[in-house]
């Protein structure tokens, strides 16, 4: 039970990118907390250990996996060693990603270059990979391929000195529309996560700043959001509950962007 909604993922395997840290971590334990079990997919593995080992610590089911999303060999690895653990990956989070801030003109082309690599190009490794993995398992006559891409409300909503990163967000959001056409007959719902501001290891010094506490006073509610304030949605999104469920796009900024 989260949040006064009930969720049952038992017998259901997610692989989560960027399980390490912020969203990707905590989205991990409520995952697991409503009997998934979990492949933690991030470059920093003794972080995965300490997310793995928590998840255990509570009767959960986990493995870590090293995972460089850029990578197409090691996203391939991962589900293999999802398979090996736990069979079929009927739900994948594709949540890595990087940050990058600061006024176009001063963006190098190398900054660049690794907010498309990770933010774009890992996402889409990760759905495409999990997409040819449900398949091959029978999720055309079973309905059951749940991928759930996470983007950014910069990509609808213009924020100054973020133009590389709110191209990468907006860019998977489109792109996970598209994917949940051309998938819709395979059996697999695809839908995109728009997370409002949280305080996490990606944002957290932003918020110390001149720039981040004239942002936090521009909201309607002058406050950042709680990362539990995605957990329903994302519980919904790669559960059976949600099979009727493709191609969306949801908000979810504590009415940050009105």
């Amino acid at each position: 039970m989260v949040g006064g909604y009930s969720f049952d993922l038992s017998g259901r395997t997610v692989l989560i990118t960027g399980a390490s840290s912020g969203i990707g971590r905590h989205g991990a334990l409520r995952l697991a907390g409503c009997g998934a079990h979990l492949v933690l997919g991030a470059r920093r593995v003794a972080l995965l250990d300490e997310v793995r080992a928590e998840i255990e610590a509570v009767g959960g089911k986990a493995i870590a996996v090293g995972l460089d999303v850029t990578d197409e060999a090691s996203v391939v690895a991962a589900y293999d060693a999802a398979e090996a653990a736990f069979g079929e990956v009927g739900s994948v989070v594709a949540n890595a990603g990087v940050g990058g801030a600061g006024n176009a003109l001063n963006v190098s082309s190398d900054a660049f270059d690794q907010l498309i690599a990770v933010n774009v190009k890992g996402a889409f490794l990760t759905a495409r990979e999990g997409a040819r993995r449900m398949i091959a398992a029978g999720s055309e006559s079973r309905g059951h391929g749940r991928i759930v891409i996470v983007s950014s409300v910069t990509a609808h909503h213009v924020t100054p000195g973020m133009a590389g990163y709110s191209a990468t967000k907006a860019a998977v959001g489109q792109m996970g529309r598209v994917m949940a056409r051309d998938w819709a007959g395979k059996g697999i719902n695809v839908n995109v996560l728009c997370p409002g501001y949280i305080r996490t290891e990606l944002t957290g010094a932003m918020w110390e700043t001149s720039y981040g506490e004239k942002m936090l006073g521009s909201f309607p509610r002058r406050r950042t959001m709680s990362l539990a304030a995605l957990d329903p949605m994302l519980l919904y999104l790669c559960a059976d509950a949600s099979a009727e469920v493709t191609g969306s796009v949801f908000t979810i900024d504590d009415g940050q962007t009105l």
